[in-house]
């Protein structure tokens, strides 16, 4: 047998105490496209992390168990290191400059130079750049692609498809590389970009490289995969060849588990006589990676109700599209009254509050004081904590007062009002974006990824206090790739695949059927003989 590119063996690493992996094997052969999934925390990063030496890793006591590359043992203990042994990333979020040339990116600390004048007397630093030589390698990279594009435009308004080409061929233009690790590579393209972007995958492999492809869309993992690995709870789940496999087994490893759903049964007879306080229909989103195709969907007054999906499929576009963060269309009622979509203050004016996925991004601001983000939306929105008077001055006293209260409230670990955001941690972080949801006093309550990011203790508490709001009489819609969150305290759970509505099933239904659905089946679509086992 042949040795394999990659091996990690028994890799385990702890956080502060808290186990995020725990004794996870992993083999890629050469040529391999070999594909990791597992739910948002399942320990695909860390797993990476370990494989690439961030200072993540090497800063927290770094991490148990064996690396191979090419049946050597290794430790590396910076990215560098793991680039000069032939491992090459591209990752989720583009790490290109957008000011510089396609060239300039593909070779970018790996620039050809020629000797001058100055340089044969005073060294090699003084060489000059070959830009004849860095365009030729440039295009012989994109060319192994498929791709046409210009080796000297600018980056800059290039559209998403090519970008992610030009990080691939910074990758294939280095001449030792043997393992490429795609982390999750498809989320930003269009249909035809992401096939396109899966004939690329198969040519690199069939060219010697070996791929490890991380992913959600649980389709292209069919498509294109040799062998496939899955993660749960930091832990293996199953490991083997692709023709092992089935679609809905895939999903139903990746989220099965045994939830505690007892809180919130009942909800289908709970829910009777109750009116629908949002109506959705046909809602279309134009969201980068997470595109609503149309969807019909009712919210009825006083449930929680949980938006689920993998990463991808449209989910976090929901919530987003309605607030009027991206272009949206289609109709959406709230209590009889149409939502201007597009528009997020008309939003905010009806009564609808929203706790953003992103939230150093949109949700909080960053260099500001606890007790002005808490109030920041209820001031600018609902004219509240402001001095009487035509000129709407800031009672501070009173927001002062309001932030105190907040603090305790939420538990909010910090030194007091005045302490900047930016300087709490992701859980605080995530207690005053709730804290200014509160404040709004809302009738609508839309909450994205709650939890992400955060600890364990902050997790139970950030879904405590959803819960509490809820029972204070409020609806909340809230979307999370952590299917056992939702189930915990959802009365009913949305599925989306592709963009679309999958199904909705109540927060005891069977692993299998979220399974199914998740990846865009349903119980009579599949034959007895492939059902998962239980």
């Amino acid at each position: 047998m042949s040795v394999p590119v990659l091996e990690m063996k028994k890799i385990s690493k702890s956080f502060y105490g808290t186990q995020v992996l725990k004794d996870i094997d992993l083999r890629v052969n050469a040529g391999e496209i070999h594909c990791l999934v597992g739910e948002n925390g399942a320990g695909k990063s860390t797993l990476m992390n370990i494989l690439f030496g961030m200072s993540v890793i090497t800063d927290t006591g770094g991490y148990e168990g064996d690396l191979l590359v090419n049946g050597d043992h290794v430790a590396f203990d910076s990215p560098k290191a793991a680039i000069g042994a032939g491992i090459g990333m591209v990752h989720q979020e583009f790490m290109l400059l957008p000011g510089f040339t396609v060239t300039e990116n593909i070779k970018l600390n790996r620039e050809s130079t020629k000797p001058n004048l100055f340089s044969r007397v005073l060294g090699k630093k003084l060489e000059t750049l070959d830009r004849k030589q860095m365009a030729a390698d440039a295009k012989a990279a994109l060319d192994k692609l498929g791709m046409n594009i210009e080796e000297w435009v600018t980056v800059a308004g290039l559209p998403v498809g090519y970008l992610q080409f030009v990080e691939i061929a910074r990758e294939i233009d280095k001449q030792n590389l043997q393992l490429l690790v795609l982390d999750e590579p498809t989320a930003v393209l269009t249909e035809s970009e992401a096939e396109q972007f899966l004939d690329v995958v198969r040519r690199l492999a069939k060219s010697g490289i070996s791929i490890l492809f991380i992913t959600h869309r649980l389709d292209e993992v069919m498509a294109v995969a040799d062998a496939i690995t899955i993660l749960k709870d930091g832990e293996l789940v199953q490991s083997g060849p692709t023709q092992e496999f089935t679609i809905a087994q895939i999903a139903e490893l990746m989220v099965g588990r045994k939830v505690d759903t007892s809180a919130r049964l009942g909800a289908e007879q709970a829910r009777e006589g109750k009116k629908k306080v949002l109506e959705i229909r046909d809602l279309r989103v134009d969201m980068p990676g997470e595109r609503l195709r149309g969807i019909d969907l009712d919210v009825y007054e006083g449930e929680i109700l949980g938006i689920g999906g993998l990463a991808g499929h449209g989910k976090i576009a929901l919530a987003n599209g309605i607030m009027g963060l991206y272009p949206s269309r289609g109709q959406v009622r709230y209590e009889g009254t149409e939502v201007p979509l597009n528009n997020p203050r008309k939003a905010l004016d009806l009564g609808l509050a929203f706790v953003s996925e992103d939230r150093r991004g949109v949700g909080l601001v960053l260099e500001d004081s606890i007790a002005n983000n808490i109030v920041l939306t209820s001031m600018q929105t609902q004219d509240k904590f402001l001095k009487p008077g035509p000129l709407k001055l800031k009672d501070q006293k009173q927001i002062t007062a309001h932030a105190l209260e907040s603090i305790k409230r939420f538990d909010i670990r910090c030194t007091g009002p005045d302490q900047i955001v930016r300087r709490l941690s992701g859980g605080n972080q995530q207690k005053v974006c709730l804290a200014r949801a509160f404040t709004q006093n809302p009738r609508l309550f839309f909450v994205s990824e709650p939890t992400r990011g955060i600890d364990v203790g902050a997790k139970s508490r950030v879904l405590e206090l959803i819960v509490e709001l809820n029972r204070m009489g409020v609806t909340v819609v809230i979307t999370s790739s952590e299917l056992a969150e939702l189930r915990s305290i959802s009365d009913r759970i949305a599925i989306i695949y592709e963009g679309r509505l999958s199904g909705i099933l109540p927060p005891d239904a069977p692993d299998v059927e979220y399974g199914l659905l998740m990846a865009g089946k349903s119980l009579e679509e599949v034959e007895i003989g492939e059902r998962p086992s239980k």
